[in-house]
């Protein structure tokens, strides 16, 4: 792939937004060499819009219009099924969580990041520019796109004050209306759901001595996974669509979950009695990786999408959208979709209550004695799921 780059001389900053695009892909072209027509992209569901639900949303066709790269998109609902398209090839990019990006990066199926290729990079908040889930070594294998925390949505019916603990999802019990939560909570259909349980249980175990959910003894981990049994008992679906999850909690009786902001934001646009908050534990959350493939086929477009990925406006729009928190802090302001207040309402004080996403691993920071690697949760929150 590097031998279809031309060799890199450092790009003049900028300006940024979409009116500059149409001259930033004419002199990135000239250090690389011209777009390829297209640009394959695996991404969470609602990060890639072009107007088709909402024409207010819309970050690819003026992106298309201006390098002449078509956008395609390929939507994945876990980090899973993204390392496994990955795997398979013949994509560009991912957007990538962190429970994904540094299986990637250690599978050798994204490589690193030429940050000079990327004109706008000096904007990106600098809290996330060297983050251990896609820095290794000092190389940047991505460039990040989004972050957010997975909050609690609930039914303002049925909980007239937001709820303070997890405990509504993972404990049988009787809610605020009287009736029992059996049947009426879900839970995140992927492995990496094993660290929402052990945060939870940080806070309520405290002897069992979690310093890190995703950094877990045998001990710690079959503790959680006790608790995942007992709420195998009362949750009604495991959700991984989104669209799914927002059907159960219209029609199916469904009244709180784990969810991602992405899904309270269009409930409530219909006028939903829906509403979300971060309970008094914190919560898991996600800082995204726009990451590219090892073999990616249409490098050059996938350096203009980068680049693009990352002006304040795409920042803005798409934050708006998805109820996330964008990487460039310039996005904050001034965005009509996002409004000044909009990257508060998101979540942007809450950086450090957010327990990221991040591949667990076997030898860790946290327990000298090493940790429960991924595989193990993936295998054994199999088993939870077929209620074993």
């Amino acid at each position: 792939m590097r031998n279809k780059l031309l060799s890199v001389v450092a790009l003049s900053a900028l300006a940024a937004g979409l009116g500059a695009l149409g001259a930033q892909a004419q002199e990135m072209k000239m250090e690389m060499g011209a777009g390829e027509g297209v640009v394959d992209i695996v991404a969470w569901p609602g990060y890639i819009e072009r107007g088709e639900t909402d024409p207010a949303f819309d970050w690819a066709t003026d992106f298309e219009k201006a390098t002449g790269c078509q956008v395609r998109v390929k939507t994945a609902g876990t980090s899973d099924e993204m390392v496994a398209l990955m795997n398979e090839g013949g994509f560009d990019l991912v957007t990538a969580s962190g429970d994904a990006s540094l299986r990637l990066i250690s599978g050798k199926r994204v490589q690193p990041i030429n940050t000079d290729l990327i004109p706008s990079w000096g904007k990106v908040d600098a809290r996330l520019q060297d983050a251990p889930w896609h820095t290794v070594g000092g190389v940047h294998y991505g460039v990040p796109y989004q972050w957010g925390s997975n909050v609690l949505m609930y039914n303002t019916e049925v909980f007239k004050e937001a709820p303070t603990s997890w405990s509504v999802v993972f404990e049988k019990q009787d809610l605020p209306d009287g009736k029992s939560n059996e049947g009426r909570v879900q839970a995140f259909d992927g492995p990496i759901y094993i660290a929402d349980a052990a945060l939870y249980l940080m806070h309520h175990q405290p002897e069992l001595g979690i310093k890190d959910p995703y950094e877990l003894t045998e001990e710690q981990y079959q503790a959680a996974l006790t608790l995942l049994r007992g709420q195998r008992e009362i949750v009604s679906r495991y959700w991984h669509d989104p669209f799914i999850q927002i059907d159960d909690f219209t029609n199916e009786g469904v009244v709180a979950s784990s969810a991602w902001p992405f899904q309270v934001n269009l409930m409530v646009a219909e006028g939903k009695p829906i509403a979300s908050t971060v309970p008094d534990e914190g919560a898991t959350g996600w800082a995204d990786t726009t990451m590219m493939h090892a073999d990616a086929p249409h490098p050059n477009c996938a350096y203009l999408w980068l680049e693009h990925s990352i002006n304040p406006k795409l920042q803005g729009d798409l934050a708006s959208w998805f109820g996330s928190v964008p990487v460039v802090l310039d996005a904050c302001k001034g965005n009509e979709l996002l409004g000044d207040e909009g990257c508060d309402t998101n979540g942007l004080g809450n950086f450090e209550r957010i327990a990221f996403w991040k591949t667990p691993v076997s030898s860790c920071a946290t327990q000298e004695a090493g940790c429960v690697p991924y595989y193990r949760w993936v295998t054994d929150y199999i088993a939870v799921l077929g209620g074993r």
